[in-house]
């Protein structure tokens, strides 16, 4: 079957092309570079043995996504491709709605013009904004986004939920919470071609000399230590977790057309302690510094992951340690080439 990853050159989607080529799918990816390089698909490539084609465009150009999809015939959508950073969508706000919006539609109307049985979209525990207590279920009610990233993500979902049933396409839609890591190989790893801002290679690029330090944004929240609580997932459970859901969908065992699944690793790990558990796997200290707290930041948030475990049979299977582990072999990995 062949299947689509908007995004496939980012994050996550290229380690979810590894897992889904390992489990004997085709696949394509679209990624104009925005935030990310081509290149990763060469890693990808060393450790699938499998040529990635990829389509260098614009998802908000609609006449170029319809032109793809009658160039190829998808079986599933996995759609990754978005702006992300919490702190640049409250400073840009109509950039992240016209790019997260717009690509969003235009992905989703050919997918169900082209008959794609299966539509994954990542979405984010963003969606549940200012959360009281934590874990989270999937019923835990939304509160007002914090930012305008976990906005566009409530109105992804949205858009996805109310145009369910004009269509026979099903949809999954997956909110991770925080991915970190890389792929054991060290292979590849998180490598944003902008300034990094999530916290796992903010700690490695400051042990390895790149940054002078890293900033701990608030130590005056109630928590253990008093910064932010973050439930950190590994890339690669969480690209396993896309290919059991797209699974699902197509092997007809997803009832509803609209299915939601929260992928964390069910445990709230504080800014310090992530720093700290660094520290022991590296034996390295980094430098750190307290600044004043970040607007669109959540005080603390953690999930329940019981239905993927028990609908999806969705294990993670790497803690923090291995998290740390393999993130520090992935920045040591591209400082030397």
């Amino acid at each position: 079957m062949k299947i689509l990853v908007t995004g496939g050159t980012g994050y996550i989607g290229s380690h979810t092309i590894i897992d889904l080529v390992q489990h004997g799918y085709d696949v394509v990816s679209i990624d104009n570079g925005i935030n990310s390089e081509e290149s990763i698909l060469k890693g990808v490539e060393l450790i699938t043995g499998k040529v990635i084609k990829n389509y260098n465009v614009d998802l908000c150009d609609d006449a170029v996504v319809q032109s793809i999809f009658n160039q190829e015939q998808f079986d599933g959508v996995i759609h990754f491709a978005a702006l992300k950073s919490v702190g640049d969508s409250i400073k840009h706000p109509i950039e992240y709605f016209n790019n997260n919006i717009n690509s969003l539609l235009n992905t989703l109307e050919a997918s169900r013009k082209n008959n794609v049985k299966a539509f994954i979209f990542s979405s984010s525990c963003t969606v549940y904004g200012d959360v009281k207590s934590s874990p989270v279920t999937e019923d835990t009610p939304m509160q007002d986004a914090a930012s305008i990233y976990g906005r566009t993500k409530q109105m992804g979902e949205q858009i996805i939920t109310d145009s369910a049933n004009t269509s026979s396409l099903k949809s999954v839609l997956l909110r991770y919470f925080n991915p970190a890591g890389a792929h054991p190989s060290g292979i590849i790893g998180e490598a944003p071609k902008n300034i990094a801002q999530n916290l796992i290679p903010v700690i490695t690029e400051t042990a390895i000399g790149k940054r002078q330090s890293i900033k701990v944004f608030g130590n005056d929240y109630n928590t253990r230590d008093g910064s932010c609580v973050r439930d950190y997932i590994h890339v690669m459970d969480l690209a396993h977790a896309h290919t059991l859901a797209l699974k699902n969908v197509l092997d007809g065992k997803q009832d509803r057309l609209v299915e939601v699944y929260n992928l964390g690793i069910g445990e709230g790990i504080t800014v310090l302690e992530a720093i700290h558990a660094f520290e022991k796997v590296a034996d390295i200290k980094v430098n750190y510094e307290i600044t004043s707290r970040r607007d669109g930041d959540v005080e603390a948030i953690y999930s329940n992951y019981e239905k993927a475990k028990r609908e999806l049979g969705w294990i993670p299977k790497y803690d923090i340690q291995e998290i740390m582990r393999t993130a520090w072999l992935w920045e040591k990995n591209r400082s030397v080439n």
